[in-house]
């Protein structure tokens, strides 16, 4: 097994498995970027913006983050939500509800 040396190789081997995340999560439905709609352990729905393995706000747990519910105003677990998995009616609530506007 070879070891990781250099910081140029530790830097690419931390960029390859953000790329994999990322494929893997959109291969499955998720979209990620601005306004991505989550759902905090409580039910509400906001807008966040979730680039994975980059946040300044929250707790990164890959495929989930300890943050601030603006609705529910409390700290939780929130998840993605696929826009299919939403009615019409979700997506409006998702949408008025928006977190802090950093990464």
């Amino acid at each position: 097994m070879r070891t990781i040396k250099s910081k140029r190789e530790k830097a690419a081997a931390a960029t390859d498995a953000i790329t994999a995340m990322t494929l893997a999560g959109r291969a499955a439905g998720y979209k990620f970027g601005l306004n991505l709609p989550v759902r905090c352990r409580e039910g509400h729905l906001f807008t966040t913006i979730w680039i994975p393995s980059v946040n300044l706000k929250a707790l990164d747990l890959v495929v989930a983050r300890v943050q601030y519910c603006p609705v529910g105003r409390h700290w939780t677990l929130v998840t993605p939500v696929r826009d299919a998995d939403l009615s019409k009616r979700d997506r409006i609530r998702a949408r008025a509800h928006r977190d802090v506007r950093l990464p």
